[in-house]
């Protein structure tokens, strides 16, 4: 009785995979910042501010960084993204549809939907690292970020447990999914910031005032020096990095599935929370929490002289580079990190911080499979998202690179988000038809295939020809797709109506 009231209460849940969201289940602001604030602040933010100070950015370009790109990420959500949702009160995937034909959106839903599988995975491998870091027992079986495969059947076992919870809470719904966000992020604020706290008024950092901190910062957290083995990040690496590390959501418009649920466009500001929150104030406190154990490791040196000593005993014995950088460059792994700072509390907090991160993602998945399914249930596409995600996690590459993944998985995506864009506001002032493969019953647009094509070549071409890093390839690869997608578009279309 209770498996089948349970398979009936997930039948019952409506997700409009294909009609506009009726006036009834419109949702006001607390659904979108309770959400922004507990799916940014994430376990993966212990990844990403540790791995700023590793890659050397300055304290001033961090902190002017993070500003001007979470606004710019914000201002993206507000104006590109929630505006087309309430307009259309459709899915990404229903949308595209209509404009790229059923056979290219199967395409893209299946890349989308692998990417946001590897990019929850990873969030959940983020969580269970925390799972051993109070047990020395246990804590021996934690593979290292550094490590690609799994170390130990303990390991996927605690993988698989995290991961079964995370898919179980997205299966419910988008309701269930914003009601777990909204009891979570409060808290998990908090700890990040008595963390931060607690960890700047410890020996290693020495802030005794908010005066003491800024010097602090600059000698001993973000030195301007990174550690052997990673790039030199500057203030645009951390603009863009803000800017473009959701580049999928806003720019290339999956957060349409989201704010199709929101009564007014400029819920879209609601973002705001997750951007200076989680992506703001998180990574400066990751970042804070990793300096400690760097200053540990330095024996009394300043960070930025003993990065350079490191460098230079690397130079001189490249033979023993992996054994020199084992004990003499600390670990990221979140779980000892938070653990060190926090205690229990830290190691729940990046646990259900890597939930309330995965819990949408896999719910954005499902919504991708469930548009090449239609006639499944989205809990049955769900749960079968959750399954791909969760044997994802139990590979620690996907944490490894994670700021180039993130990069990465946005590019890709973002062609689709400024076809979108051109189709909604240029293609009807050009004489065109929006919503193309619908009005001439096409199951292929050739003009939104070649402009994600080529967008991706020359961004490849950028980075292979001419050195651009990926963290600065989303700017001029909108550009490039949406000139592509209203010059073939004109082409096309004028085709057909002299056809016709």
């Amino acid at each position: 009785m209770a498996k089948t009231s349970i398979k009936g209460h997930l039948d019952s849940v409506e997700e409009f995979e294909r009609v506009p969201v009726p006036k009834k289940h419109w949702k006001g602001w607390g659904s979108f910042i309770g959400m922004y604030a507990g799916e940014h602040t994430a376990g993966t933010e212990f990844v990403i501010g540790p791995l700023f100070v590793a890659h050397g950015v300055s304290a001033g370009g961090l902190v002017f960084g993070l500003l001007i790109g979470n606004l710019l990420a914000v201002l993206s959500w507000a104006f590109l993204c929630a505006p087309i949702a309430t307009r259309t009160r459709i899915t990404l995937y229903y949308m595209l549809e209509k404009i790229c034909g059923s056979k290219l959106t199967v395409i893209y839903n299946v890349v989308n939907a692998l990417m946001f599988c590897f990019l929850a995975g990873s969030m959940i491998a983020v969580a269970a690292t925390a799972v051993g870091a109070p047990f020395k027992n246990l804590e021996s079986i934690m593979p290292k970020l550094t490590d690609w495969l799994p170390t130990s059947v303990e390991w996927i076992l605690i993988v698989l447990i995290v991961g079964a919870l995370t898919t179980i809470v997205a299966m419910f719904g988008y309701n269930r999914v914003a009601k777990f966000a909204s009891v979570a992020a409060p808290w998990m604020i908090l700890v990040f910031i008595a963390a931060a706290i607690a960890t700047l008024a410890s020996p290693e950092l020495g802030v005794k005032s908010i005066s003491d901190f800024w010097g602090v910062a600059k000698e001993k957290i973000w030195t301007g020096v990174n550690l052997p083995g990673q790039s030199k990040f500057t203030f645009w690496h951390v603009m863009f990095f803000a800017w473009f590390c959701n580049m999928a959501m806003h720019i290339g418009m999956s957060d349409l599935s989201i704010f199709r649920y929101a009564k007014k466009w400029y819920y879209g500001f609601s973002s705001a929370t997750g951007m200076y929150v989680g992506h703001y104030i998180a990574w400066l406190a990751a970042g804070i929490l990793f300096s400690v154990v760097l200053v540990e490791k330095a024996q009394g040196l300043q960070v930025a002289e003993y990065l350079r000593k490191l460098a230079e005993e690397l130079a001189a014995n490249p033979s023993m580079a992996n054994e020199i950088m084992a004990n003499k460059l600390p670990s990221p792994a979140p779980g000892p990190l938070a653990y060190k700072a926090a205690g229990l509390a830290g190691v729940i907090c990046v646990v259900i911080a890597g939930w309330t991160t995965a819990n949408p993602t896999i719910y954005r998945a499902g919504l991708a499979l469930q548009a090449i399914r239609p006639k499944w249930k989205t809990w049955r596409v769900t749960f079968v998202v959750g399954i791909i995600t969760t044997l994802a996690a139990c590979f620690p590459a996907l944490v490894m690179k994670l700021l180039e993944f993130v990069a990465l998985y946005g590019l890709i995506l973002m062609p689709m988000g400024a076809i979108i864009i051109m189709d909604v506001y240029v293609i009807p002032k050009m004489g065109l038809k929006s919503n193309y493969a619908a009005i001439y019953a096409k199951s292929f647009n050739l003009s939104a295939a070649v402009a994600w094509a080529v967008t991706l070549i020359v961004s490849i071409m950028l980075n292979q020809l001419l050195g651009i890093e990926i963290f600065f390839l989303g700017l001029p690869g909108w550009f490039v797709a949406a000139f592509f997608y209203l010059v073939l578009s004109w082409f096309i279309q004028k085709s057909n109506v002299r056809v016709s």
